[in-house]
């Protein structure tokens, strides 16, 4: 069959450069420099540039492990809800091992990129306890990085750390020898008894200290009188300071009032303790008003360089954020709750609560599998390459690949593959906004991105007729259906088909004389599908009440089977024990259901795409 080939810009010559790489040549050619602690802060300055400088940022994330079951990942009957609680889990117990950004710049035809692959290994950098990792790993994920001669020592010894924003926050009370600059508080109405003779006091203390300080500043003194001044009063470059001690915030802020007598001359410092109280407020003295600019541009400074050496690869997280620059990803949803979990603060517990927090420091995320709907709304493209040769084949978009790099053989990859697929990203990315440029003719190119941004349900698509809470099964021939309308069978015999378990329930009941379906989610569960409404709930009913007068539907029940609705499959993915086999998680969470029954009107009116051509192949689940 001759395909018509869509002429979208004018052919160019490919560019000779070394660092150069015809459209069509996704190889080990490509220059990729790898970032490990040993030369991070060095990168750190080159890399600043190219973020700001961009129009784009590519991501791709390595980690240990998705899933550990085949029903654990996110499946295509799965409700955003459901997808964005199992890709939580993932995040949650796997771990990064590397992550690649790819800044570029595209330019008609020409793509100039600027390829980083951090390598990553979490760590106790400051020997606090805090944070402790401990994370799974898949062996599948493993082996795959291996066979691309991934080295796992340099990865644990010369891996970069890092930190989350809410570790960090935390780690600051926790060290309890790091000073914290005092922020202005407002006036206290009432005052107490207790506080106004604490006020007193303090006003009185820090008086004389002052006076005393000033007076004569120790002219005449004697060296020795001098030298224990400043061992009693402590020293700050050549400023005097005096520590108040505190018994409870309210102190805190009391001496704060204080201190605002003498904002002129004066610098606060919270004293924290080790469990994440203040102990005392540290009251330090300047000379002048220029002075104090001074000293308070030191303790900046010296706070600046503390958060760097503690933030580690998370540096390169909030320089992304701060560029508000558009992040192209191939799955958003996985990669952005990773990156959530592992550099921001720990999971929300639902989908509108991650994508406000998300969208705090990512304002704009494009993920390429949305945009290819775009071009193949009935199709299933699940990886990069896959879309590269799809594209390939069916549009002319050349793309000049500049890749203007330079670094030590080592940095640069000696021919192995790390990081290559942020490169692809950018690649794939770029011949579709080529295309998409050529498509619009009155409305720019990038306001038609903005159609596929920000969405993090892995079946949406703006083609398609559907809510935010609809189930979409594959991309063609799909039909919709209510959840209600679905039900989730278990029990039968290891290595039944989904076809030979369809005939059995053909024989079984009335309500597989219409039209149904049945879709296998792993070895020991399946999803059967119905298409008129009302016929998922008698059959369940029927099996709960042990069949009836259905003889076939009695036999099935003596071999073991079970059924249940949908809601049960969502409760089971908001419980936090997951078994191997969904079977067993069904079990348990209708045995607890039937202790604790849930109202019927608490439902959610979800609906599902469903697409009869998609099926498991139990042969290609390795793990």
């Amino acid at each position: 069959m001759i395909q018509r080939r869509l002429f979208c810009a004018q052919a160019s010559t490919i560019l000779q450069h070394p660092n150069t790489i015809k459209n069509n040549s996704f190889n080990k050619k490509w220059r990729i420099k790898q970032v490990k602690k040993s030369n991070f802060n060095q990168v750190m300055e080159e890399i600043k540039p190219h973020i700001f400088n961009s129009d784009f940022i590519a991501v791709s994330l390595q980690r240990t492990g998705s899933y550990s079951s085949p029903w654990q990942k996110v499946l295509p009957s799965d409700t955003p809800e459901i997808a964005y609680l199992k890709a939580k889990r993932s995040a949650e117990r796997f771990q990064l091992l590397q992550f690649a950004v790819c800044p570029f710049t595209l330019r008609a035809s020409k793509l100039t990129a600027y390829p980083y692959n951090f390598h990553l290994f979490p760590r106790d950098e400051l020997k606090i306890g805090m944070p402790s990792y401990s994370f799974a790993c898949q062996t599948s994920y493993l082996t795959s990085m291996a066979q691309l001669g991934f080295d796992f020592n340099s990865c644990i010894y010369d891996g970069i750390s890092y930190i989350s924003r809410a570790q960090e926050s935390s780690m600051k009370h926790l060290t309890g020898n790091s000073l914290m600059r005092a922020h202005a508080v407002q006036s206290s109405s009432t005052l107490s008894t207790a506080d106004s003779v604490f006020i007193q006091r303090i006003k009185s203390r820090i008086k004389t200290w002052i006076n005393v300080c000033k007076d004569s500043k120790g002219a005449h003194e004697d060296p020795m009188v001098k030298a224990l001044r400043k061992v009693v009063e402590g020293d700050h470059g050549s400023r005097p300071c005096i520590d108040v001690d505190v018994c409870s915030e309210r102190q805190v802020q009391l001496v704060l009032e204080v201190v605002k007598e003498y904002a002129d001359e004066t610098v606060p410092l919270l004293i924290p303790a080790k469990d994440g109280s203040t102990q005392g407020v540290r009251i330090v003295l300047t000379s002048s008003n220029e002075d104090k600019d001074l000293y308070e541009k030191q303790l900046q400074d010296l706070e600046e360089e503390q958060s760097k050496n503690v933030r580690g690869f998370r540096e390169v997280i909030d320089l992304i954020s701060a560029s508000r620059k558009p992040i192209v990803a191939h799955n958003s949803l996985d990669d952005f709750s990773f990156i959530h979990s592992k550099f921001m603060s720990p999971l929300p517990l639902s989908l509108d609560q991650f994508k406000s927090s998300l969208s705090s420091s990512f304002p704009y995320i494009i993920d390429l599998g949305h945009l290819m709907k775009e071009f193949n709304p009935n199709g299933n493209i699940k990886n990069v390459p896959a879309a590269s040769s799809f594209l390939r084949s069916r549009f002319f978009a050349p793309i000049d690949i500049d890749i203007p790099l330079e670094g030590t053989p080592d940095e640069m990859n000696k021919g192995k593959i790390y990081g290559h697929n942020v490169l692809q990203i950018s690649h794939v990315f770029a011949k579709l906004y080529s295309i998409t440029k050529c498509r619009q003719q009155k409305e720019e190119a990038s306001l038609a991105l903005d159609n596929f941004a920000n969405i993090f349900d892995q079946h949406s698509s703006p083609l398609l007729d559907d809510s935010n809470e609809d189930i979409k099964i594959s991309s063609s021939s799909m039909r919709k259906l209510s959840c209600d309308d679905v039900a989730f069978l278990w029990g039968f015999r290891c290595g039944l088909t989904a076809g030979k378990l369809k005939e059995l329930l053909s024989k079984s009941h009335k309500a597989f004389s219409d039209e149904f379906d049945v879709q296998l989610v792993d070895k020991s569960c399946a999803v059967v599908a119905f298409w008129q409404p009302g016929i998922a709930a008698a059959f369940i009913n029927a099996m709960a009440s042990g069949g009836d007068c259905d003889e076939g539907l009695k036999e099935l029940i003596l071999e073991g089977f079970k059924a249940t609705n949908y809601e049960t499959y969502k409760r089971v993915c908001n419980t936090s024990n997951w078994d191997s086999n969904l079977a067993d998680s069904l079990d348990q969470v209708v045995a607890s259901a039937n202790q604790c029954p849930v109202d019927d009107h608490e439902k959610s009116p979800y609906e599902i795409w469903w697409d009869d051509k998609t099926v498991l192949n139990l042969d290609d689940i390795k793990l």
